[in-house]
């Protein structure tokens, strides 16, 4: 394995961690936004309760997909930053005027204060999937076009074709069928069930938006299209998706709420890993590959010892995090947001 496809797959697999935790926040303010019934309120509290004290710190993988990026494939990272500067920037506000709005909400005098922070909060939330998936999908159209000394011939229209458009939904219904799942296993009782009807609604939804993405493909994404189905694991890979997906809707039929999280989760990576392997060697299709966009060898191996290094704090930290605030020590105590399945 070269360090181009060791750093290659660590940017990847950053971004499958940051849609399995980073997407559901995005996906709690989806939910936050769409509350509604005589349970309107509930639904919110724990939206609220359950991201509160965890959400800040999934961003952390998405930081270090731009490290990565920035330092082990800097010609990438300028054809990116500069040709999809409009969209990568609305996902910047997104996110921080997400974050703003959640904690002045919080301390908020009033409903009426509290209600607009709250619209900001939801309407941020789906901004930035949005947004996040528009970039994945023109980094995928084969529309933003290098030239061979690195120079991006820009396209502002790339992120607002029809396919970036339906990866930008898919992301949103991703991100939202995450979140309903993992607020099942938080909820009891008739507010569990309204979550497990919410996912349900957001995996049919996850189905239609990949549908429509698959065949806006075939003309807007050729190679990603051909690597979705004409590679030794495309079939595999679909098999696999689609059985993941049909467990997780059996799941929360019958109530196995831990196991729908499970099955959930196990989708989402698996389209975020099919993305990401339709499109390689290419980190901007047609003309930058991870070959063609390394830093000297030097550097990205440097950037792997670092990388290691880092790991040996960031995955206890983030482990330790989870354990106080969704383990058992805070179940123990009676102060989560709920009782889980």
């Amino acid at each position: 394995m070269t360090t181009a496809l060791a750093l290659g797959a660590v940017a990847l697999a950053s971004l499958v961690v940051y849609a399995l935790l980073g997407g559901a926040d995005y996906g709690g303010g989806i939910w936050d936004l769409l509350a509604s019934g005589p349970r309107k309120v509930a639904q919110r509290d724990l939206v609220e309760r359950a991201i509160g004290p965890i959400w800040e710190a999934n961003h952390v993988w998405l930081i270090l997909v731009v490290v990565v990026l920035f330092t082990g494939f800097p010609a990438a990272f300028g054809a990116i930053s500069t040709t999809l500067f409009v969209p990568i920037t609305l996902l910047l506000f997104g996110i921080v005027l997400r974050g703003a709005a959640f904690t002045f909400r919080a301390y908020a005098d009033g409903d009426a204060l509290q209600a607009r922070w709250g619209l900001v909060f939801s309407a941020s939330s789906v901004l930035a999937p949005l947004t996040l998936g528009a970039v994945v999908g023109a980094l995928a159209s084969g529309r933003l076009r290098v030239a061979p000394d690195g120079t991006p011939r820009s396209d502002p229209m790339a992120w607002l074709t029809p396919f970036s458009a339906s990866t930008g939904l898919l992301a949103a219904a991703l991100f939202a069928f995450l979140a309903a799942a993992y607020l099942a296993v938080e909820a009891d009782g008739d507010l569990r069930r309204d979550f497990r009807a919410r996912a349900g609604a957001a995996g049919a939804a996850v189905f239609a938006a990949a549908l429509l993405a698959a065949v806006l493909s075939w003309r807007e994404a050729p190679l990603v299209f051909e690597g979705l189905t004409a590679r030794p694991w495309s079939l595999p890979l679909h098999l696999a998706t689609g059985a993941a997906a049909l467990l997780a809707f059996w799941a929360l039929w019958t109530d196995r709420v831990r196991a729908a999280r499970f099955f959930a989760a196990a989708q989402a990576a698996l389209i975020v890993v099919g993305w990401g392997a339709a499109q390689y060697p290419f980190l901007v299709v047609p003309d930058v590959t991870l070959a063609g966009a390394a830093a000297p060898a030097r550097t990205q191996v440097l950037l792997l010892w670092a990388l290691g290094a880092g790991a040996l704090t960031l995955i206890p930290s983030l482990w330790l995090l989870f354990r106080v605030f969704k383990g058992p020590l805070l179940r123990a105590s009676g102060a989560g947001p709920g009782q889980r399945g």
